[in-house]
């Protein structure tokens, strides 16, 4: 099952204002992504329709007056340094703006290498905490500009919950839809690289067209979503990861709205016509798994 979002509140209290507060970072989806051509920059620039579903990581944030920056990460193992993207969004936001510093503890239910943008989601969540905390009123556009330093999809997570995301990812065009979507969301025990797969990708001469997916989301279809959902990296994801094929093609074997790799994988989700076939499709899936193929973690999840 997916895990709650905890209520981001305020800890102890100053003068100044709050000291400490707890964040959720919510995991993305990608229904639709086209990658329309290489940049000069190295990047790719692309087109995809991105919406935050409930399985979150949780942090926890308090104010350091010694202007240290401090990460620890529940499971340890991790990394803590400039490496991890919370750090690197709180280095950069901090700046030259303040001396102030933070403890931050991270805590990870979002699995990497999945295509979720956990990482991600963990520093725009920084971001947005540590502009209270340090009391830096910075407007959006001012955190977008940061958000995009740190990387391609943070802006994303500043402009939940769905969003049409263009450039190589950090200019986002926010999107609602009349209903909420309810998914079958399987993480394969095998991660992807996401270098691996862009250096792995054939671009098309014809890029497909991701208007029919954002009409149907717009207007909560289930089944005009599914048959939308594309993704131009699945091929070569499943490449270097075969185990993604085997999760696709028994996951669309059971009859949900569509199915779909989720950004640059492996996580592969069902989209369901309601809650009662997301338990369907995810009882089915597990008790269908061949003795051969890995035991994957399934969770249904829903837009927010």
């Amino acid at each position: 099952m997916a895990s709650r979002a905890p209520p981001p509140c305020s800890l102890p209290q100053s003068p100044s204002g709050p000291r400490s507060l707890v964040a959720a970072a919510p995991a993305k989806l990608n229904l639709f992504l086209e990658i329309t051509g290489k940049r000069t920059d190295g990047y790719h620039d692309l087109e995809t329709l991105m919406v935050a579903v409930n399985l979150f990581d949780t942090l926890e944030l308090t104010v350091r007056s010694d202007g240290a920056i401090e990460l620890v990460c529940d499971p340890p193992g991790l990394p803590t340094g400039p490496d991890n993207l919370v750090h690197k969004a709180a280095t950069l936001l901090r700046g030259e703006r303040t001396d102030l510093g933070a403890s931050i503890r991270l805590v990870k239910r979002i699995p990497a290498e999945a295509g979720l943008a956990g990482g991600s989601s963990d520093a725009a969540a920084t971001i947005l905490a540590l502009n209270q905390l340090w009391n830096l009123n910075l407007s959006l556009p001012e955190l977008a500009t940061v958000a995009a330093s740190v990387g391609s999809d943070v802006a994303f997570f500043l402009s939940l919950p769905a969003g049409w995301c263009t450039g190589r990812g950090e200019r986002v065009t926010p999107e609602t839809s009349r209903s909420a979507f309810h998914f079958v969301l399987v993480c394969p025990p095998v991660g992807v690289a996401t270098a691996a797969v862009y250096r792995s990708l054939q671009l098309s001469g014809s890029p497909v067209d991701g208007s029919s997916a954002r009409a149907a989301f717009r207007i909560g279809d289930p089944a005009a979503l599914g048959a939308a959902l594309f993704n131009r990296l699945q091929p070569a994801a499943i490449h270097l990861a075969p185990v993604v094929e085997t999760v696709y093609r028994r996951l669309a074997g059971l009859n949900p709205a569509g199915c779909l790799m989720s950004g640059s994988g492996s996580a592969v989700f069902a989209l369901c016509r309601d809650a009662d076939e997301a338990h369907r499709v995810a009882n089915a899936f597990r008790a269908t798994r061949p003795p051969a193929e890995p035991e994957s973690r399934v969770r249904i999840v829903r837009t927010l």
